[in-house]
């Protein structure tokens, strides 16, 4: 018992109104894309039945968190305006919310108005894939609104990202990025943030995986880590297969990411995650029930 036990940092919590999240085990995000177009379930998702069918069976699987986009990010994607972006959210996350209110709803978005009624709906936290960079308006809002904020790197926008995608030191580009970031959001009051090293966000395939190698190096002072790399590119150039097949590749690049420090899965494939959550974590714990 005399020596400290480092395969458990001390993770800070984040507060959601009266939920804690103290991070004694991974959280599940469970991925709702209202978007016609998103690489993987684009357009699944586009009346009341099939919101609430879905959001239903990613509870039921073990999700922790309803993660709701309207506009895609996948590489080559173009951009949406907030007024159409709220019109795809706003009915669905009304009524969600009426369906499943003990539930904590997330948006995806990088505009901060979008952010602002979304929450005034009932949304709980704002997963921002840019990091602040898109809107300058963002982190204030995030400081008025008093959420949760998922931090995520990005090198340039969806719709470039990949035409010079980053190569090198890309750990060291990571924190850096997430440093500054942190610093800004808590000079304005913002503590409760979750660090997204952006998997496949403007980085090679080669920078992707040395980032998941590494993903603890990029934590910042104790904050949560998320992993999205649910049925990504990344798991499909090496494995040459499609997302429709990338469920297997999924779980294995999440259960490296649960041993390399990931708090928070982001995905669309709930009950697979919670199992390697499930396995993961009694792996984790088997070293320490005979000291």
């Amino acid at each position: 018992m005399g020596n400290k036990d480092t395969s458990f940092p001390k993770i800070r919590s984040i507060r959601t109104g009266e939920k804690l999240f103290e991070f004694s085990k991974p959280v599940i995000m469970g991925i709702l894309n209202l978007t016609p177009d998103s690489f993987y379930d684009g357009g699944k998702y586009q009346n009341e039945e099939q919101w609430v069918r879905q959001t239903r069976r990613m509870l039921e699987e073990g999700a922790d968190i309803i993660d709701m986009g309207a506009v895609s990010t996948r590489p080559g994607a173009n951009p949406v305006s907030p007024k159409l972006e709220l019109k795809r959210l706003l009915p669905p996350l009304k009524e969600l919310v009426a369906e499943f209110p003990e539930t904590i709803f997330s948006i995806d978005t990088y505009h901060a108005d979008v952010a602002l009624q979304c929450v005034n709906a009932g949304a709980r936290i704002i997963n921002d894939i840019s990091g602040g960079n898109f809107d300058k308006n963002m982190f204030s809002t995030i400081a008025d609104l008093k959420v949760p904020y998922v931090l995520m790197h990005i090198h340039g926008t969806p719709e470039n990202m990949q035409l010079h995608p980053l190569s090198e030191n890309i750990v060291s580009v990571v924190r850096t990025f997430f440093e500054k970031k942190v610093a800004a959001l808590q000079a304005l009051g913002v503590e409760d943030i979750i660090l997204d090293p952006g998997f496949g966000f403007g980085k090679t395939l080669e920078s992707n995986y040395e980032l998941l190698q590494n993903m603890a190096n990029t934590r910042i002072g104790g904050l949560p880590l998320l992993a999205g790399i649910s049925r990504k590119s990344m798991i499909n150039k090496v494995l040459g297969t499609r997302p429709s097949e990338a469920l297997n590749g999924t779980t294995i690049l999440n259960t490296l990411a649960l041993l390399g420090g990931a708090n928070l899965l982001r995905v669309h494939d709930v009950k697979e995650a919670r199992e390697a959550i499930d396995i993961v974590h009694f792996y984790q714990k088997a070293g320490r029930f005979h000291k």
